[in-house]
C-alpha cells in the first residue's frame, strides 16, 4: 500500500484538528482544505491548499457549492488496482485523494435551539460533506476517512509506523461513515416529517447511538446496551452503574411523576407504581406513598417531582433503594443517602423527557410504534353514569386515581383517596383478579378501603368487579365505560349508591 500524499480536510467541529493536521504537515502529506478551516490552519502555520485553488473552481452559492468537483470525487473514488482509472486520472489532471477528514454541518444542534427557524435547519443540511464521506469509505481498500476526532490519534499513529493506516482501519472507520451519515439524513428526515401534518410516518428512523453497553440486559445471561441521549437529561449523581432494569423503571417513574403538579412521590417496581402520595410537602408525600404497600418497595425506585430534602432522605435511608430520582437534591440529603455508596441518584429536568416521542415495541421482523400516552385527559369530556353524584373530596380522588392508573401494567385496578394510592392491582388477566389485588395490597389496619375511590384502565366487562369494590368500601369509581354490559355495571353502582364517571378514554399498557 503506498503512502498517503494528500488530505482533505474541512470540518465545522474543530476540535483537535490544528494538531491533527500539524502531524500531518510534518509527515509531508499535502493538505487541501474549504473555507474556515482552511483559515483556521493557515493562521496556525500549517501549510494547506484553498480547495477552490487547487481544483481552479471557485465556491459558488454562498459556499453552497465547493467540494462537488470531479478533480475532488475523482481523486477520492478512483480505484488504485485499475490501471484504467489511474490513467483517466493522470489525463484529467485529477491528483489522488488518500486521506479525508469531514465532518458535517451542525443540524442536530441547530434543531435544538428553541429559537431554530425552517430556513435556519435547511441551511444547516450538509450536502458536499456526506457526499466525500460517502466516497471516501466506498473506497476504505485505498483511502481513510476520519469522521470523529476521537479516531485522529490512532490514525497517526499507524501513519507514523507506515505512511499509511491498516485495512482493518480503514473498513472500520468506513463502517463509523456510513452509520455517522445515515443517522445525519434521518436526523434530517425526521425533523421535515414534524414539520407536517403526518402523524404516522412513512418510514420509521431511529438511528441512535450506542451510549453505553450495559453490564447485562434483564437477565444475566442477556446482553444489552443503551442507544441515544438518555444521559443528556438524567444526571447521575452518585451510585453504582445503572442496570438495563434501572434504566427502564426509572423511565417509566419518571412518565409517571410528570402527570403531577402538587408535590408527590411515588414508588415503582418492575415498571409498576406500588404506591403514589401527594401532600403540603415532599416528605409527607413519601410517608403517603411508601404507607400503600410496606413490603414492595424494598429494592424500588422512587422518584419525586420536588427536590428532596433532609426529611424525606431520613425516611428513605431506612429501607434499601435501588433508584432515587428528583429535579434536585439539597446538601443536606445528598450527605445522608451518600452513606449509602451503591444508591444510584439521579438529578432529573422532567420538562426535557419530550411528550411527542412514539412508544416502541419490537416483534418478529419490525416494530410496533405508536403515540405515546401522555396526553391529559379532558375532565368535560367524562360523564356522571350513576344516580350518585361524587362528591368535591371524591373528585378529587378519582383526578388522582386517574392519573395513577395510566401508568400500572393491564389489567389495571387502583384504589386511592385525594392524598395517596391504598391498593394497587396490576398485570392480571381478569379485572376482577386485579379488583381483588388491590384488596389484597390494602388488608394493613392502616390502609382501609372504607371511602376509598377506584379507577380502572380499561372498562369492566362484568359486574363483579363493581361488587368486589363495594363490598370493600369503595364509594365512587372512575372508568371508561363502552362494554356490551355496561348497563349491568351502572345498574350494580346504582343498587350501591355509589358514584361513577364513565371517562370515555382507555389506558391500556402492556
Amino acid at each position: 500500500m503506498d503512502k498517503i500524499k494528500r488530505a482533505l480536510v474541512s470540518v465545522s467541529d474543530k476540535t483537535g484538528i490544528v494538531d491533527f493536521c500539524r502531524e500531518l504537515d510534518k509527515q509531508g502529506i499535502e493538505i487541501l482544505s474549504t473555507g474556515g478551516t482552511a483559515k483556521l490552519l493557515s493562521e496556525n502555520g500549517v501549510a494547506v491548499i484553498q480547495v477552490s485553488d487547487y481544483t481552479g473552481f471557485p465556491e459558488i452559492m454562498n459556499g453552497r457549492v465547493k467540494t462537488l468537483q470531479p478533480k475532488i470525487h475523482g481523486g477520492i473514488l478512483a480505484d488504485r488496482s485499475k490501471e484504467n482509472h489511474l490513467q483517466e486520472a493522470k489525463e484529467m489532471e485529477i491528483g489522488l485523494i488518500d486521506l479525508v477528514v469531514v465532518n458535517l454541518y451542525p443540524f442536530e444542534s441547530t434543531i435544538k435551539k428553541p429559537n431554530c427557524t425552517f430556513d435556519d435547519a435547511i441551511e444547516n443540511i450538509d450536502i458536499g460533506g456526506p457526499t466525500m464521506l460517502r466516497s471516501s469509505a466506498k473506497n476504505c481498500k485505498f483511502v481513510t476517512v476520519l469522521v470523529d476526532s476521537s479516531d485522529y490519534e490512532k490514525a497517526l499513529s499507524e501513519i507514523s509506523e507506515s505512511g499509511n493506516t491498516k485495512l482493518e482501519t480503514r473498513i472500520e472507520l468506513a463502517k463509523k461513515t456510513f452509520n455517522h451519515t445515515s443517522r445525519y439524513d434521518s436526523l434530517i428526515a425526521n425533523y421535515l416529517t414534524e414539520q407536517s401534518e403526518e402523524v404516522i410516518p412513512q418510514q420509521f428512523n431511529s438511528n441512535l447511538k450506542l451510549e453505553s453497553v450495559l453490564r447485562y440486559g434483564e437477565n444475566p445471561h442477556q446482553k444489552a446496551a443503551l442507544y441515544g441521549n438518555f444521559f443528556d437529561v438524567v444526571k447521575q449523581l452518585q451510585g453504582k452503574e445503572l442496570s438495563f432494569n434501572n434504566i427502564a423503571d426509572a423511565n417509566a417513574a419518571i412518565s409517571l411523576i410528570r402527570e403531577f403538579s402538587k408535590p408527590t412521590v411515588a414508588i415503582l417496581k418492575h415498571m409498576n407504581p406500588c404506591g403514589v402520595g401527594q401532600a403540603d410537602s415532599i416528605a409527607e408525600a413519601y410517608r403517603r406513598a411508601f404507607s400503600t404497600d410496606t413490603k414492595s418497595p424494598f429494592g424500588g425506585i422512587v422518584v419525586a417531582n420536588r427536590t428532596i430534602d433532609e426529611e424525606m432522605a431520613e425516611e428513605m435511608a431506612k429501607i434499601f433503594m435501588e433508584v432515587v430520582i428528583a429535579p434536585k437534591f439539597d446538601k443536606t440529603a445528598l450527605a445522608i443517602l451518600g452513606k449509602k455508596k451503591n444508591l444510584r441518584l439521579l438529578e432529573v429536568d422532567f420538562s426535557e423527557f419530550k411528550i411527542n416521542e412514539f412508544d416502541i415495541k419490537k416483534v418478529v421482523n419490525g416494530i410496533l410504534i405508536q403515540e405515546n400516552d401522555f396526553e391529559i385527559d379532558k375532565e368535560e369530556d367524562w360523564k356522571i353514569v350513576t344516580k350518585a353524584q361524587p362528591t368535591a373530596e371524591q373528585m378529587s380522588a378519582l383526578r388522582f386515581a386517574w392519573k395513577v392508573v395510566k401508568h400500572v401494567k393491564s389489567n389495571a385496578i387502583v384504589y386511592a383517596n385525594d392524598k395517596r394510592t391504598i391498593g394497587i392491582g396490576a398485570g392480571q388477566m381478569s379485572r376482577v383478579d386485579a379488583a381483588k389485588l388491590g384488596v389484597m395490597k390494602a388488608v394493613d389496619e392502616k390502609n382501609p378501603l372504607g371511602g376509598s375511590v377506584l379507577s380502572s384502565d380499561a372498562f369492566f366487562p362484568f359486574r363483579d368487579g363493581i361488587d368486589e369494590a363495594v363490598q370493600n368500601g369503595v364509594k365512587a369509581i372512575i372508568q371508561p365505560g363502552g362494554s356490551i354490559r355496561d348497563e349491568e355495571v351502572i345498574q350494580a353502582a346504582n343498587e350501591a349508591g355509589i358514584a361513577m364517571i364513565f371517562t370515555g378514554k382507555r389506558h391500556f399498557r402492556h
